[in-house]
């Protein structure tokens, strides 16, 4: 069962919260984040890509780097600019994007669970990526990103959260993407309990976001056991940060694929063997997003085609199913020749929270045709990791974002 503990969080001083969390690293490209943080002495992300710090072309994986991220952050910490937490606890945290709530419980999650696979993924990370958070964690002493977690919503958890929120946050802003967040803490005897046991009872929890960060906390983990034969199995570096969120609170958007080349097709051509594949249509809504699993929106020489999955093509198998493989086994790789889809650079993908608009501009400008998606369903991802199977790359983009700074989970004992 599920052991999802409360913690002493190190969290931002309230007058500096708006100032200090940050989107996450990875949705920054390098210059990107450069510009970010230029001439800002708060923002997380200069911790979280201290290559920032340093001039452009530098090493961003040297040793100094990473040393620079720890200095940096306990420099704050040493000067009030973060505060720790007391007494372990939970913390309720909430996002609201155009309207919409959701929210989940902030805490440290077993990294024996997830070598039990108690904990499950969806995704393969990739070894180099695993490399950078490794050494960012472990040198910085300190968990700095939450890893978004899921589980199926249960009444007596609901009830804590629903509790804690009738306080008064402890902290409430608008970021400046427009997303509005809100954090309570949970410290009372009585509820940490009814959490902690009400956690104790999910048998099932899953990545939803945050694969490589999890894979690097664990073996962060490892490589302390391996050092410390000692260890008790209570040490802080037994346990990542996470948010966990009920799966009836999620949502999650379509990512979508534009194409480069289609193999030597004519516009015609390729619109004759997609028709042999799918069935096609000219969509009455110019531009088109499919209404319903088994649907998908094609964009192709000015025009939008609305494709529908034949009978047949369904296999009863999870992964199989979902509709990125539906168009990358039936037509991306066998009509274009897409094999691998994480390196072929003749395929490219685009988050839904860019919309529709930006699959037209790419197709304007360097693709020549492009897919879009309707959203893959949680419970499809539950579904594809209670199989032990992964799901495809790309498959899902979850909104909003997490922001990093707001707790940090120190390492520390």
């Amino acid at each position: 069962m599920a052991d999802i503990i409360p913690f002493k969080a190190l969290r931002p001083r309230t007058d500096l919260i708006e100032k200090i969390a940050a989107l996450p690293y990875d949705v920054y490209s390098r210059e990107e984040a450069r510009r970010k943080v230029a001439g800002d002495k708060y923002s997380f992300l200069r911790i979280d890509r201290p290559e920032t710090q340093f001039p452009e072309g530098y090493d961003m994986y040297a040793p100094e780097v990473y040393e620079k991220a720890h200095d940096m952050l306990w420099e704050m910490v040493q000067k009030g600019e973060f505060v720790t937490e007391e007494t372990p606890a939970y913390y309720v945290y909430e996002l609201i994007m155009n309207g919409r709530s959701q929210t989940g419980i902030c805490a440290c999650a077993s990294v024996e669970d997830y070598e039990n696979q108690i904990i499950k993924k969806h995704e393969n990370t990739r070894a180099e990526k695993e490399a950078d958070r490794i050494r960012h964690v472990d040198i910085c002493n300190a968990q700095t990103g939450p890893i978004f977690l899921a589980y199926r919503q249960r009444e007596d958890i609901r009830e804590q959260i629903e509790k804690a929120k009738k306080k008064r946050p402890l902290y409430h802003f608008t970021a400046d993407d427009g997303i509005i967040h809100k954090v309570w803490i949970i410290d009372e005897e009585d509820s940490i309990k009814a959490i902690q046991e009400g956690f104790a009872k999910v048998d099932r929890v899953y990545i939803a976001d945050g694969h490589h960060r999890c894979a690097s906390a664990v073996k962060v983990s490892k490589k302390r056991r391996e050092q410390n034969p000692g260890y008790t199995g209570k040490e802080a570096f037994h346990y990542f940060l996470s948010v966990i969120f009920p799966d009836d609170q999620l949502f999650i958007m379509d990512y979508n694929r534009v194409i480069k080349s289609l193999n030597g097709y004519t516009d015609e051509e390729f619109l004759a063997r997609v028709s042999e594949i799918f069935d096609t249509v000219k969509a009455k809504e110019q531009p088109y997003h499919p209404a319903r699993k088994g649907e998908m929106g094609m964009y192709l020489k000015d025009t939008w085609y609305k494709l529908s999955v034949k009978k047949g093509m369904v296999s009863g198998d999870p992964v199989k199913d979902l509709d990125v493989a539906l168009l990358q086994d039936n037509l991306l790789e066998p009509v274009l020749g897409i094999l691998d889809p994480k390196s072929d650079e003749r395929i490219d993908f685009v988050g839904g929270i860019r919309g529709l608009e930006e699959l037209e501009r790419r197709v304007k400008t360097d693709c020549k045709a492009a897919f879009a998606m309707y959203p893959t369903d949680i419970h499809e991802l539950f579904a594809v990791a209670d199989a032990g199977k992964l799901m495809p790359p790309k498959s899902t983009w979850f909104e909003p974002k997490l922001r990093s700074g707001i707790f940090i989970h120190s390492l520390e004992d």
